[in-house]
């Protein structure tokens, strides 16, 4: 298998919190911080999740979609006052709840990508998160 060394921009629907690199942590499951996490660990805690057992610790979470309630607010802005917390959120698509979390978090947030994000980024790429432009770009 052949890995392009050329930089790759995708552009997606510009969001809240500041410009981040780090590396990518991809699975094409859905996304709920209050359900899908452990916060005292800093793991994906739900046995059924496609990164259960992974850290979350200092990541670019790339996922599907956002799912839960008014409990993902909190939960967001819980994760960054316990330290523990991934440097953005890349989502196919990210719920009005979860961007009003984001933004109460400053945690960096991009959705609504023109492909699926989850095939097109790898885990253990390094991507830098430009949410007032709202493009991920991953490091060639």
């Amino acid at each position: 298998m052949s890995v392009s060394t050329a930089k790759r921009i995708y552009r997606g629907h510009p969001g809240p919190g500041s410009r981040v690199e780090g590396e990518a942590l991809v699975a094409a499951d859905n996304f709920s911080a209050r359900y899908d996490l452990d916060l005292t660990k800093g793991i994906f805690s739900r046995p059924a999740h496609k990164l259960a057992g992974q850290s979350y610790v200092g990541k670019i979470l790339v996922l599907n979609i956002a799912k839960g309630g008014v409990a993902t607010a909190w939960m967001l802005r819980e994760m960054v006052t316990s330290g523990r917390t991934p440097k953005a959120l890349i989502l196919n698509f990210a719920n009005p709840i979860m961007a009003q979390g984001a933004a109460f978090a400053d945690l960096a947030l991009i959705d609504r990508f023109d492909v699926d994000i989850t095939d097109v980024v790898r885990s253990g790429e390094r991507v830098v998160c430009d949410p007032e432009s709202g493009t991920l770009t991953v490091a060639g």
